[in-house]
């Protein structure tokens, strides 16, 4: 793929989200792990090790594709971003251990997400990606597409807080509508296999947003951390990023095929994640009902 789509806009739409989410960081959200070591250990094994588990036995179980396949382990390593950070927020989750979680597992994603997707390379082998995989050259790559704006954007906030406070949201803005432009490009750029894409990852994508949103939730829960951290980490472990997704398919391995998954995730995961998190608040008000009504009757 060499179309402008692909190769100019994708990484830069990356770079501005990376940028967007180091104006929100500083120093203390990464130190801040000592305050939440229970909940940051569960939900990073959960995005790290449970849910690329889990998305291996779906796409063998089902048969999916080869470039498929490695699409959808390649999204289900990718990290998280600002989105689950509004959407913990919207459900009253711990919005400061989101973003612990977000910072930390940006930097580790660097490593993890090649280790993860050469497996999936590895065993899928899909034609014509003989000899692709993420070497040292492309790991440099996913490095410079995660890490040096993350790092710039913390720069810009240290030294020019009100300017970082004022751009948090346009760029955010700015970001989310430049991101569906590109995919729409890339989509129409194949618009004669749109549809065998989509149904071919379209069930597998939305059964595993749904399973890393009730991982994300009920595991940190059974290791007897908060309601809100629970929240927070069923937002964290439950919303990927697809843009770097999408950039690394595309750019880095060079295969489109590879990154619809991230796409059709881009465009189900909103809804999917506004459903889990309205069940979860529901559940959470009946307990609250319940407790006083079984304190007083005791």
């Amino acid at each position: 793929m060499d179309s402008w789509p692909v190769t100019v806009a994708l990484p830069m739409v990356l770079a501005l989200i990376m940028f967007g989410l180091g104006l929100a960081l500083t120093a203390d959200d990464f130190t801040r792990v000592v305050r939440y070591p229970r909940a940051v250990v569960v939900a990073l094994t959960c995005q790290l090790v449970v849910l690329p588990a889990i998305a291996f036995g779906l796409v063998i179980a089902v048969g999916l594709g080869p470039a498929p396949a490695v699409g959808v382990m390649l999204l289900m390593a990718s990290p998280g971003g600002a989105t689950a950070n509004l959407l913990s927020h919207l459900f009253r989750g711990d919005v400061a251990l989101n973003v612990t979680l977000t910072a930390v597992n940006s930097v580790l994603s660097v490593l993890t997400l090649p280790l993860v997707t050469n497996f999936a390379l590895g065993y899928f082998a899909p034609p014509g990606a003989d000899g692709i995989g993420l070497q040292f050259g492309k790991v440099a790559q996913v490095f410079a597409l995660v890490l040096i704006p993350v790092a710039a954007g913390m720069v810009a906030r240290r030294l020019r807080p009100g300017f970082a406070d004022r751009m948090d949201r346009p760029v955010r803005i700015v970001s989310v509508a430049f991101l569906a432009v590109v995919t729409l490009a890339a989509l129409v750029a194949e618009r004669g296999n749109v549809l065998g894409y989509l149904a071919a990852v379209g069930l597998v994508v939305a059964l595993l947003c749904v399973t890393s949103l009730g991982v994300g939730y009920f595991v940190p829960k059974a290791f007897g951390v908060t309601r809100s951290q629970a929240i927070a980490c069923s937002m964290e472990v439950g919303i990927h990023n697809s843009a770097l997704a999408m950039t690394i398919a595309i750019s880095v391995l060079g295969d489109i095929r590879m990154a619809v998954p991230a796409g059709v995730y881009g465009i189900v995961m909103l809804p999917i994640a506004y459903v889990a998190g309205s069940a979860i608040s529901r559940r959470i008000r009946r307990e609250e009902t319940v407790e006083p009504a079984v304190i007083s009757g005791t």
